[in-house]
């Protein structure tokens, strides 16, 4: 799919994915996983930040999304969280991070949205710290009955 396609679809569903916070059909794995992330955290395609109320108080939480409008509701709903939040608008697959960055990257639900999600997935090893963690939880068919 065209890229600036895919942006205008996510900027034209952002509100709906606010409303979907508290009642959210991964909201169960979501707790179980993210709860985990610690320290500098870098959240890729971080949508309407979904993920915020399992993210403890100490984080420093970077937010990544193309979608101007998902940010501008992450950037709301940020407000009621009481961790520490910048949030950036460009492309996971452009954007250029120092090796080692990050304590804790996190992505949910991304990776059927990347051109190369292998060149994804390298670039995360290489921004994480080496004792610093990757979570992610995507969406498929799986043979687990959770």
């Amino acid at each position: 799919m065209n890229r600036q396609r895919l942006i205008h679809k996510f900027d034209k569903q952002a509100k709906k994915y606010d409303e979907r916070r508290n009642n959210d059909f991964a909201y169960k794995y979501r707790k179980r996983i993210f709860q985990e992330a610690e320290g500098k955290v870098l959240e890729v395609a971080i949508g309407s930040g979904l993920n915020f109320p399992f993210y403890s108080r100490d984080v420093k939480l970077t937010g990544l999304d193309f979608s101007q409008e998902m940010l501008k509701v992450a950037q709301n709903a940020a407000k009621n969280f009481p961790f520490e939040a910048t949030f950036m608008e460009d492309d996971v697959e452009t954007i250029e991070f120092n090796a080692n960055s990050f304590d804790t990257i996190v992505s949910s639900a991304s990776l059927c949205a990347y051109q190369e999600p292998v060149n994804v997935l390298n670039n995360f090893q290489k921004w994480c710290k080496p004792e610093g963690k990757i979570l992610l939880l995507e969406h498929g068919i799986s043979t687990k009955k959770q």
